[in-house]
């Protein structure tokens, strides 16, 4: 729903997509998209509002199940990813909670990769379980570990890759094969590499999720989330749980990611080169202990990502030298970078891991992911390279 959006020729390029894809006019014949802020529709005839309601999907009925901006998000969305169909939701976490418990009843079988986002890891560790959901946590890195867990069948897998904060990467391909031999079905949150640098739907995941609060919209405004996959498994598993749990993306926030997906690819570009650039600088520091970044050689996962990814992406970690205090000294002295613990932005963030997001670990989880002390995650802006470049050497200089 709906049927209505603007046809376009066929074979189109992701740019033009990103700018053109799902846009639904008014008989105003507006040149942006319209915001329509409406919790509800109204029906000409009592007739007209059963049908409605018979869920035929001809029309918008309630803006917790559908609305017209938040089509147009869901479709543009759909359109750049290759899927079949897309829900929105209210943020990144609502999408991975729905993406699972979607598919899940007491008794089946989840499987995930340890190097998890601390919000994730609560999905799979603490709350699936309460409602008699089994867990299994594996090295993602580890093809035999996944051949072990999933022997005795699973309902579904979840994994990040590149993961959060350590970029730890899932050889998506496999894990889908080793997936769905064991009868189960294979989310992936692809949030760090984006719909422009890996398309884990042609890697034979079934499901994509992202928190669009990140580089969809990229100019740190509006939360959002959004699962992809196939109609099927939309339709049946996925749609029935949204509409009856509620977490409806807000159409403002919809209309400030549609805006925001217009220059994505512009953003994601220039801010991989950037990263690929610092990661560089970054290596050769004599304060910077390791550096992790997709695209440099000496990542221990190099030539898988060049296998499943199409660049390096905009995120990389640095182990700076003198644990928590020096890496809080030397993010203190940054005079550019600001602290903050989003990532995707048009602006360079930084964080530090072990305390913020993932300050729930216990510290020998922290040890297993390879989040020591010192690790900072780095999330590079729009800003000229050079002048990063030289903020983070200065402050790197004074830790």
């Amino acid at each position: 729903m709906p049927d209505a959006f603007r046809e376009l020729p066929p074979g189109l390029r992701p740019r033009t997509l990103m700018a053109r894809g799902g846009h639904l006019r008014s008989q105003f014949m507006e040149t942006a998209e319209a915001i329509y802020m409406s919790s509800g529709y109204v029906y000409k005839t009592a007739e007209e509002a059963e049908a409605a309601f018979a869920n035929d999907g001809s029309r918008f009925v309630y803006s917790r199940y559908a609305n017209p901006t938040v089509a147009m998000f869901e479709e543009r969305l759909r359109l750049l990813e290759g899927a079949e169909a897309c829900r929105a939701t209210a943020s990144g976490m609502a999408a991975v909670f729905a993406a699972l418990a979607s598919q899940v009843k007491a008794g089946d079988r989840v499987v995930a990769s340890r190097a998890l986002f601390n919000s994730c890891n609560y999905i799979v560790t603490q709350i699936l379980p309460r409602y008699g959901v089994v867990t299994e946590l594996v090295d993602g890195r580890d093809l035999a570990a996944w051949r072990r867990a999933l022997a005795p069948g699973v309902k579904a897998v979840f994994c990040e890759s590149p993961s959060n904060p350590t970029l730890e990467l899932v050889d998506l391909a496999a894990v889908a094969e080793l997936t769905h031999r064991a009868g189960g079905v294979l989310v992936v949150d692809n949030v760090f590499a984006t719909p422009l640098l890996q398309r884990p739907l042609q890697l034979g995941a079934d499901i994509v999720v992202y928190s669009a609060t990140k580089h969809i919209d990229g100019q740190g405004r509006s939360l959002g989330g959004a699962v992809l996959g196939r109609d099927k498994l939309v339709r049946e598993s996925l749609m029935p749980f949204l509409r009856h749990t509620g977490p409806a993306l807000s159409p403002f926030n919809a209309w400030l990611l549609l805006k925001g997906i217009e220059t994505l690819p512009l953003r994601v570009e220039a801010m991989g080169r950037s990263a690929a650039e610092i990661a560089a600088f970054l290596e050769r520091h004599g304060k910077v202990a390791r550096v992790l970044y997709p695209g440099l050689d000496s990542h221990p996962q190099h030539q898988l990502a060049r296998r499943q990814m199409s660049g390096g992406g905009t995120l990389l970690a640095l182990s700076v030298a003198g644990g928590k205090p020096g890496a809080f000294r030397f993010q203190n002295a940054l005079k550019l970078i600001e602290i903050s613990n989003n990532l995707g932005d048009a602006k360079s963030l930084v964080t530090h891991p072990a305390t913020t997001t993932h300050h729930r670990f216990k510290p020998e989880e922290r040890a297993e992911l390879g989040i020591d002390d010192g690790l900072v995650r780095l999330s590079v802006g729009l800003e000229d390279p050079a002048d990063l470049i030289a903020d983070l050497d200065q402050a790197l200089r004074a830790a």
